[in-house]
Parts: structure tokens; sequence; C-alpha cells
């Protein structure tokens, strides 16, 4: 194999160096734009500003039940209903397999931690973060949130979510640091060039559907 060859003038060793750069805040710009647009908005549980609804991404399941990162996020959500933070709860999943059902998992869980059923709305149709955003938006009418998600993705949620309508702040759930942890920092770097294509394009979610109205019934509910 024949090693790349190098400039040899000042001027192309410039101009290789200005290439790197430019390659380099290109790379770079999407997450830049990310933390940006999460600015202040990330907060803890104790002090998340009041909002009709908290939606929870998916974060998988093991032998059928939460993952820790999925059920660290649900304590979250059901602690920011006790707290009266919120009054309904967003869960939005993958249910794209009939042996995989992320948003009923995530109701029982909620259901056990305290939450009333009535309180809980799914959503089997958030394959990834731009659908559950926009389908909260377009499908479930949801207008302002609190965005409940480990700190690695929250900052991502944020700026879809914000872009796709929904006027969120959100609680960034702490997460032991293991490998899972790393992996999801890494893959965040690269899922930020595909969070400012939706962002710009606002393309239209896998499934759209028809409206629903399980978090205006949830709201309106005032037991």
């Amino acid at each position: 194999m024949r090693r790349p060859r190098l400039p040899r003038t000042r001027r192309g060793r410039r101009r290789a160096f200005q290439t790197v750069v430019a390659v380099t805040v290109l790379a770079l710009a999407p997450a830049t734009w990310m933390n940006a647009t999460a600015g202040p908005r990330v907060h803890g549980v104790a002090d998340a500003p009041s909002a009709p609804v908290a939606i929870v991404f998916g974060a998988g399941l093991w032998n059928g039940a939460p993952s820790p990162y999925l059920a660290h996020r649900l304590d979250a959500a059901a602690a920011l209903y006790e707290r009266g933070t919120v009054r309904a709860v967003l869960v939005t999943g993958d249910n794209s397999r009939t042996d995989y059902d992320e948003p009923d998992a995530m109701r029982s869980y909620l259901l056990r931690h305290g939450v009333p059923a009535r309180k809980i709305v799914s959503d089997f149709a958030g394959f990834d973060t731009w659908d559950s955003c926009s389908r909260a938006h377009r499908i479930f009418g949801v207008n302002r949130a609190v965005l409940v998600s480990q700190g690695f993705h929250i900052r991502r949620a944020l700026a879809l979510c914000n872009a796709a309508g929904v006027d969120s702040d959100g609680v960034g759930v702490a997460a032991k640091h293991d490998v899972t942890w790393a992996y999801g920092g890494v893959r965040e770097i690269f899922a930020a060039g595909k969070a400012a294509a939706d962002a710009l394009l606002r393309p239209d979610p896998q499934f759209l559907g028809p409206h629903e109205k399980g978090v205006t019934e949830a709201l309106a509910d005032a037991g």
C-alpha cells in the first residue's frame, strides 16, 4: 500500500492545513448548533419548570422490561408527576415488531411507580428522536413539554423538539459512566448531523397517522 504523499511546498502544506480545519469545523458545526440551541434549558428534576406534559424517550428493553437507562428516565418522569411539575406523561418508543413494545413496558413501569393510567399516553411510533418530537406536536398536539433523557441525549432532543414546534425544557438524567454511556456520547457526535438535517428539512415521521386525543384527555382529567 502506497503511503499518501504530503505536500512538499509551503503553499501546499498551508492548503492542506486549511482543508483539515474546514472539514473539522463542518463536522463539529451540528454539535455546536445542538449545544447552543439547548442552552440553559437542561435542568434536574428539582428545578425543572412546569409544563403540561413530560415526554420520555425509549432507551431499549431487557427481556421485555425497561433497560436500566430507560428505568432512570421513567423514575425521573414519575418524580416530575409526583411533584406536580407535569400533569401527564407521553411515553414514546419503538413498537415496530409484535415482540418488542417499548411504550407498553414504559407504561407498566410508570403504573408501578404511582403514575395513574389515565395520565399516561403512549406513542407506539417513536422510532427515533425526530419522529418522537414531530409526532408529539403533530399527532398528540403537544406545544409545551419537559423532555426526559440522559445527559448525553437531552440536548439533541431539545434541539429537535423545539424545531418540531414543541417549546421544551429538559431533564438530564444522571447515568453511570459505563460502556453504554461512552457509546451514547460517541453516537451523539454522529447523530448531530442527522439532527441538523431533520431540523432544517422537517421531514414527515416514518408513520404520521391521524390526530390522537390521548394527551388532551389526560390533561382534561381533573382527577
